[in-house]
């Protein structure tokens, strides 16, 4: 199952904007997924907003806010195609939730991490991507 953090400095966001934020980043991952839009496959993408203290990350060059987004996903769970639109429109939640532009867009890196088969384990099992697909199916109906 998929699950995705972003890293930014601390008071970026308010309240309401992180709790917006986070939800519509594990949708956006689902969607890239081709994961079912229904309530089994929602509770299992994670998202986790992770606020470090300003100063703590930024480069060498100025003190403008900087955005790293890591994606993980099962091995084959995401086709070039797919990485590509995922990596878009993530940036543009970033944007969007920051009050930023396309001009900004070079500030929000995204890596996609891809989980090796066997190595993804849930409810003290190991969890196979041919199995989420099964599922996944079967949701569509």
């Amino acid at each position: 199952m998929p699950m995705i953090q972003l890293t930014l400095p601390e008071a970026v966001l308010t309240g309401d904007v992180r709790q917006q934020l986070q939800k519509t980043l594990a949708a956006t991952l689902l969607t890239w997924e081709g994961a079912p839009d229904t309530a089994f496959f929602r509770a299992q993408a994670w998202c986790l907003i992770h606020e470090v203290p300003t100063g703590a990350f930024g480069t060498a060059e100025d003190d403008l806010p900087r955005f790293r987004v890591d994606a993980t996903v099962p091995e084959g769970a995401l086709s070039e195609r797919r990485k590509a639109g995922l990596v878009k429109q993530v940036t543009d939640d970033v944007l969007a939730a920051t009050g930023l532009t396309e001009a900004d867009a070079l500030r929000v890196w995204v890596l996609i991490h891809e989980q090796p088969e066997g190595t993804w384990g849930a409810a003290g099992n190991i969890i196979r991507f041919a199995e989420l697909k099964a599922l996944a199916a079967g949701a569509r109906g």
